[in-house]
């Protein structure tokens, strides 16, 4: 199992906002590339090709299953396939990306570079519920393991035993 430092955690900065960093490496454009380029980002997160202009809709298209080898436990609410349609509403490349998530909330992604490394910090808006907010996180920092592992040339661990920890860590974390 990945053991994670505390500063790895998502942190609510409003009631309903979670708010996840890490620290990878760069530059700032290839990060960019994993965050805007379908088959960059079906690696650690969802498919979908995205126009990049702002008020493009586009559809992500999640097979969690297929990020890692071995998979872990699929939760069985977990489907095999999650869609979603989405919007971009702000874009500034290759700094600043935000979409809306579903008809629930939005997500923004933001890049910053640190000498050799970039900052990426997520900001998921609108988790309004607990049940919500608790997949959320651990949803993000499961996948922002992958995406770590990724980019730094290493094997993740498998994505829904991480994801089913962490969604208990999570659950002890944050307020109720």
């Amino acid at each position: 199992m990945t053991k994670h430092d505390t500063s790895e955690y998502g942190v609510l900065v409003e009631s309903a906002t979670l708010q996840i960093q890490r620290m990878l490496p760069g530059p700032v454009e290839r990060i960019w590339a994993y965050l805007t380029d379908s088959d960059k980002r079906r690696q650690w997160l969802a498919a979908g090709d995205m126009e990049m202009k702002v008020g493009a809709p586009f559809e992500l298209v999640w097979r969690n299953s297929e990020l890692t080898s071995p998979t872990g436990q699929r939760p069985p609410a977990a489907a095999e396939e999650h869609r979603m349609e989405s919007k971009i509403t702000e874009l500034d490349p290759p700094r600043k990306l935000s979409f809306t998530w579903g008809s629930t909330g939005g997500v923004t992604f933001e890049l910053e570079p640190r000498g050799d490394k970039v900052l990426l910090t997520v900001t998921h808006h609108r988790a309004l519920d607990r049940s919500t907010l608790l997949s959320v996180s651990a949803g993000w920092h499961a996948h922002l393991d992958v995406l770590a592992a990724v980019a730094s040339g290493k094997d993740p661990t498998p994505f829904w035993d991480n994801f089913n920890k962490l969604k208990q860590e999570y659950d002890d974390r944050l307020p109720t």
